[in-house]
């Protein structure tokens, strides 16, 4: 009876120390796949976006297209905002800059961006009772033509509009720059994915 009652306590240790032991092998294990699928993803995305195929900025360049040229966007508005054109031109290349690994070129890159403001003009809105605008709209118009000399069937020439409102109480001379700047924040953003990331 007393040798009984001695084994029980070495039989409790001993499973106890078996189960110990599974643990650490479920873990080893656990860790070591959790760390093979993160390689395996790692890798995948690194050879995917080296490829071309996809970069985290959202573009869609392929491998050999390494330069882009935008030219001089010019002013052909009826109404003319002298600095307009400059600010355009100096947003677009930046915007590929900032957000691509293509060299910015004076002429003759991969890729070329040109065109001109065709419209800039105020609108009235919201107008009330007493035939009084409450808001105003600014709205700046541009033609792109797009060309891609290693892949001419990306090439395009495209219209593009973005605008602003601003309360009627509000001169444009006071608040024009600050609508010019949030206007050309869009229109870069939409000539940026309609040549190099394909939306």
């Amino acid at each position: 009876m007393a040798e009984r009652e001695s084994l029980l306590p070495l039989s409790w240790g001993f499973r106890k120390g078996l189960f110990t032991e599974r643990l650490r092998n479920w873990t080893l294990i656990f860790r070591t796949r959790f760390m093979k699928r993160l390689l395996y993803i790692a890798f995948v995305l690194l050879l995917v976006q080296s490829c071309g195929i996809y970069s985290f900025s959202g573009t869609s360049i392929k491998p050999d297209v390494t330069s882009i040229s935008v030219a001089r966007i010019e002013n052909k508005a009826m109404r003319v905002n002298p600095a307009l054109s400059n600010q355009l031109t100096e947003a677009l290349k930046e915007k590929y800059r900032k957000l691509t690994k293509l060299s910015i070129e004076p002429d003759d890159g991969d890729l070329i961006v040109e065109g001109e403001i065709t419209s800039y003009e105020t609108t009235a809105l919201a107008i009330t009772a007493n035939e009084v605008a409450s808001m105003n709209r600014l709205t700046i118009a541009v033609k792109i033509r797009y060309t891609n000399k290693k892949y001419p069937k990306e090439d395009f020439e495209r219209s593009f509009a973005e605008f602003e409102d601003y309360p009627s109480t509000s001169s444009l001379d006071a608040v024009e720059a600050q609508l010019v700047d949030a206007i050309l924040e869009k229109m870069t953003e939409s000539i940026f994915n309609a040549t190099v990331a394909n939306w």
